[in-house]
């Protein structure tokens, strides 16, 4: 065998190993839900435990707009920044660009965080107390 060719078996090998050691990604929906007449403003579910990695879906359901912001309050540095550059494209600190159409999708892949609880709300129905809850588990 070449070189080059036992290089790459055991490079392709290597990245093969690596796949089967690191964790699943899982998909978890959260529906973004307003209605002014029955007094309905929230996410369901409001708490979603998942892994760094995984990928949350904010569905707009109903009462559109809304945006979905975390609370800074007690993060530290490098949860703040971590948070800050998954989100990318975003309408403010920590803030997710607005939602303003039913059936719109905001996909958010969790950074690695520390174990903990990650509260977040709507902006635009913030008064309404519309808010919910990350729980980020142990890898």
């Amino acid at each position: 065998m070449h070189p080059l060719e036992a290089r790459a078996l055991l490079t392709a090998a290597t990245l093969v190993g690596n796949t089967v050691i690191l964790h699943a990604q899982k998909t978890h929906e959260i529906r973004l839900e307003a209605n002014r007449e029955k007094e309905i403003y929230r996410f369901t579910p409001s708490q979603v435990t998942v892994s760094p990695g995984d990928v949350i879906v904010f569905k707009v359901v109903s009462g559109a707009p809304h945006g979905i912001v975390f609370e800074g309050k007690g993060l530290s540095p490098a949860a703040r920044n971590a948070l800050s550059t998954a989100i990318g494209a975003k309408s403010g600190e920590l803030a997710s660009p607005m939602l303003t159409k039913n059936g719109a999708e905001y996909r958010l892949v969790l950074p690695k965080l520390p174990v903990g609880t990650y509260a977040y709300f709507c902006l635009p129905h913030r008064a309404y107390d519309m808010r919910g809850e990350i729980i980020v588990k142990k890898e």
